[in-house]
């Protein structure tokens, strides 16, 4: 079966199969400028693609995969030092880019420099093919997706047509995702979640997609979205302006993804919506792993239980296996098809990711119940914090302070101290309180071991492009 399955096989030929922003494509324009764009990388084993929030960027990324060109997305906002990593190191033999320039809309020098001195196929929304190419193999590289860099320079993780559409036929089953839906959302085009399962996702399930460029409430509202996505930063965001989240009671489905979503913006979503939002799991390296279903309880503060085919663990450091008891926490370790094929180049970073036996490590701290409900608790290096001999999760103290009406947005980290090994740490951006006061309102909540010894007021917590908090920034200073 085609990768895009739907794409290539639906006779639904609404002129509005695709929308980004306020232009839009219909499934035989897609399909006619996707071949143009293949019969130009006919032999190219790699290209990367400017990943803007356009059309050009979804025909470029489809005509790719249509040619059985792996694809290097680039962030738009990269830096000069990550853009030519990433063109270096993936050794990318060509970049696409929308017609007329780079993403900027330079030409000549400044061009030659943004594309690293790479040869420019040109996506133009003018030019059609009625060229057909054969599907490739399953086991063909797809995509290159960077990783974040957190650790060291980005890794491109290698990630397989036959993984792709695993991971999405799982989504689809999970999420009675269908033809009849229309997804809606304003995620990055150079991820997991805006990429994959946002882009990708409808031309294999053969729904509508309305990307609708910056992820604002009042434009979720009104895209009429039966599907819609988005990180907590952006759930958060509509749940501030209630009629916008009203008017999504008429959708199917809320899903939240990239990170945690705080059980305040799940409970204010609800009563807002209707809707209990739908929570999942999943890395650039292994996909999407766990999720709540559309035909199952939703849980605030939990992801789920595995995707078909999906093998789930958790460890302690010594790599013994935990009870699923629901409270032991222990490091997540992952086996199954969306799995993807190891870091380019980087034969170290692949033995350090996996066991023995073959599983990956993850890196994130979980707690499974005993009916398969898993829990992220956070990073194992920045969200399980070791303090006078006790194991705390930094999660469970956000929750706590983000209780507190003042209290608008909190990060938790573990700082070196002398006596307890790590001291629990808080980052709080609030209106009108104190330290000692949030300190005292979580020790009223939870053990009085959990609570902040520290709490540090910012004006704002340092964030990626999807909204994660880079707690590694707090922990280096």
């Amino acid at each position: 079966m085609s990768l895009l399955a739907a794409m290539s096989s639906s006779m639904d030929d609404r002129p509005d199969l695709v929308r980004v922003g306020d232009r839009s494509l219909s499934r035989s324009r897609l399909q006619g400028l996707a071949a143009a764009v293949a019969d130009d990388l006919h032999g190219l084993d790699r290209v990367a693609v400017e990943a803007t929030p356009t059309l050009e960027t979804v025909v470029g990324v489809v005509g790719a995969l249509r040619a059985g060109t792996a694809v290097v997305p680039v962030p738009p906002d990269a830096g000069p030092r990550e853009r030519e990593h990433i063109l270096r190191d993936s050794a990318a033999q060509a970049l696409l880019a929308a017609a007329g320039g780079t993403s900027d809309g330079s030409t000549g020098t400044g061009a030659s420099a943004a594309s690293g001195g790479l040869p420019v196929v040109p996506v133009d929304l003018r030019r059609v093919s009625g060229s057909t190419h054969p599907e490739p193999a399953p086991d063909r590289t797809a995509l290159i997706l960077y990783t974040s860099g957190t650790t060291g320079a980005p890794k491109g993780a290698l990630l397989s047509r036959a993984a792709i559409a695993t991971c999405l036929d799982g989504l689809a089953d999970a999420w009675a995702w269908t033809p009849d839906d229309l997804l809606v959302h304003g995620l990055p085009l150079f991820h997991v979640h805006g990429l994959v399962l946002g882009v990708l996702g409808p031309l294999r399930v053969g729904s509508r997609l309305h990307h609708v460029g910056r992820p604002q409430p009042d434009r979720y509202a009104a895209a009429g979205g039966t599907l819609c996505f988005g990180v907590p930063t952006i759930w958060s965001r509509i749940g501030a302006v209630p009629a916008a989240a009203r008017a999504l009671r008429s959708a199917r489905l809320l899903v939240s993804g990239s990170a945690a979503l705080p059980t305040a913006v799940f409970d204010g979503l609800a009563a807002l919506t209707g809707h209990r939002v739908v929570e999942r799991y999943g890395m650039t390296e292994t996909l999407i792993t766990v999720s709540a279903r559309a035909d199952g309880p939703r849980r605030p503060g939990a992801v789920g239980v595995p995707l078909p085919g999906v093998r789930t663990r958790i460890v302690d450091e010594q790599g013994h296996d935990l009870p699923t008891d629901g409270s032991a926490m222990g490091e997540l370790l992952v086996d199954g098809p969306t799995l993807f094929d190891g870091y380019l180049n980087r034969p170290d970073a692949d033995a350090a990711s996996r066991t023995a036996d073959g599983w990956f490590r993850t890196g994130d701290v979980a707690t499974v119940g005993p009916d398969g409900w898993h829990r992220i608790v956070g990073r194992a290096s920045t969200d399980l914090i070791k303090s006078g001999g006790y194991r705390i999760g930094a999660g469970e103290v956000e929750e706590a302070l983000l209780a507190h009406p003042g209290v608008r947005e909190a990060a938790v980290v573990g700082l070196p101290h002398p006596d307890l090994g790590q001291q629990v740490t808080a980052y709080v951006v609030g209106d009108g309180v104190t330290g000692p006061e949030l300190v005292d309102f979580v020790a009223r909540q939870l053990s009085v071991h959990k609570r902040p010894r520290e709490v540090r007021l910012v004006d704002a917590l340092p964030r990626n492009a999807l909204g994660k908090v880079q707690k590694k920034r707090l922990v280096d200073g």
